[in-house]
C-alpha cells in the first residue's frame, strides 16, 4: 500500500516538473533586435518567426521587435542580402538587444558580347606588334597632338592639348558609367539605397567622380563598390534634401 502511494506521488511529481517545465519554455517575449550589414544599420529587412509566421520589418536604424520563445527560428531576408536563420537561445531572450549580421549577395556584372569573333585581334592578324600600347580615341588625339616638338609647342599655345586631355577624362568616365549601369538593377536604387528613379541617372554620375569607387568598378571587385555606393548615397541624398 505504501509502494503505491509513493509511487503516485513519483507520478504527480514527474508531472507538475514536466508541465512547469514546458510552461516555462512556452512563454514568449518580445525581442529587440537590430540588425546590421558590416558596420551599417539595414532598413526594411523582413523578420519571419518561422514557427508562429509572426513577421516584423526593421525600421531606419535596423531596429525590430518581434514575439519569439527559445528554440524558434529567426528567418531573416531582404533584396541584396543573404537569407539568414537564427535559432533563438535562453541567451538572446535575456539579452536587452540581439545583433544580427547579414551579409551583401554577390551581384554579378551582366555580360555583355559585342562580337563572337572577340579573339580575333589586330596583333593575330599581325596588323600590329604583340604588346604595343592600345589608345582610345580621345588618347590617340593626344598623341597626335603632342608627337613633334613644333607641334607640341603650337598645341600648348592654342590650348589644344588641354583640351584633347579633357576629352581622355571624358571618355574614362563614359566607360565607368557605362560599367556602373550593368552593375545594378534599378530596384537597388530605389529599395536599398532610397534614390528616387528620377535622380539614379544623376547619382550613378555622382559615384564615377568618386576616386575609390572608380578602381572598384576598374577591378571588378562588386563587393567593395557595394560598400562605397551606400555612403555615396548618404551623402547624395544630403545634397538632394539641400536642394530643396
Amino acid at each position: 500500500m505504501l509502494v503505491r502511494i509513493s509511487k503516485n506521488i513519483l507520478i504527480v511529481q514527474f508531472i507538475f516538473f514536466v508541465q512547469f517545465g514546458f510552461g516555462q519554455k512556452g512563454n514568449s517575449k518580445e525581442l529587440l533586435g537590430r540588425v546590421m550589414e558590416q558596420s551599417t544599420p539595414i532598413e526594411g529587412v523582413n523578420i519571419i518567426n518561422n514557427t508562429t509566421q509572426v513577421a516584423a520589418v526593421s525600421d531606419a536604424d535596423g531596429n525590430f521587435s518581434i514575439s519569439v520563445r527559445e528554440g524558434e527560428v529567426l528567418v531573416f531576408s531582404a533584396v541584396n542580402l543573404e537569407p539568414l536563420r537564427r535559432r533563438i537561445t535562453l541567451e538572446d531572450l535575456n539579452s536587452s538587444l540581439l545583433m544580427v549580421k547579414m551579409t551583401a549577395k554577390e551581384v554579378e556584372l551582366k555580360e555583355v558580347i559585342v562580337n563572337e569573333n572577340a579573339n580575333i585581334t589586330a596583333e593575330n592578324l599581325g596588323i600590329i606588334p604583340y604588346g604595343q600600347k592600345k589608345y582610345t580615341p580621345a588618347e590617340r588625339k593626344v598623341y597626335t597632338a603632342t608627337s613633334t616638338s613644333v607641334d607640341k609647342l603650337l598645341n600648348a599655345m592654342s590650348g589644344r592639348t588641354a583640351m584633347l586631355k579633357k576629352e581622355v577624362k571624358v571618355e574614362k568616365k563614359e566607360a565607368l558609367f557605362r560599367k556602373l549601369e550593368y552593375l545594378f538593377e534599378e530596384n537597388y536604387y530605389t529599395e536599398r539605397l532610397r534614390i528616387p528613379v528620377d535622380d539614379i541617372k544623376g547619382f550613378q554620375l555622382f559615384c564615377v567622380e568618386d576616386a575609390d569607387f572608380a578602381v572598384s568598378l576598374n577591378t571588378k571587385n562588386k563587393t567593395m563598390s557595394m560598400f562605397l555606393i551606400t555612403d555615396l548615397a548618404r551623402k547624395y541624398l544630403t545634397i538632394l534634401e539641400n536642394e530643396k
